[in-house]
């Protein structure tokens, strides 16, 4: 198996042996919903970011509305404006 070169956080930067996961920034359950169709085209709507698992796990536990997340949080500057997850971003940035 070949080995797949690790990706960086696109949150807190850090290169972690568990690699990324993937975010979508307007989550998946929102997609069928009227008001999130008349705003976001589909190509916005599967946009993704990287996360390393502790940002992923940090921003469903500091954000538990998926309406909330895809309202209001739908960008990597908007996430890291909710002051609880800019908190622990800025933490996490300093542990290897």
């Amino acid at each position: 198996m070949p080995h797949l070169p690790l990706r960086a956080c696109q949150l807190c930067g850090r290169v972690t042996r568990r690699g990324t996961t993937e975010h979508h920034l307007i989550p998946r359950m929102c997609h069928s919903n009227k008001w999130f169709k008349k705003r976001f085209t589909r190509e916005q709507m599967r946009e993704t970011i990287s996360v390393c698992r502790d940002c992923h796990v940090s921003i469903h536990k500091l954000i538990p509305s998926e309406k909330e997340l895809g309202r209001d949080f739908h960008s990597i500057e908007a996430l890291l404006s909710h002051e609880q997850l800019a908190n622990f971003v800025s933490w996490v940035r300093r542990r290897k």
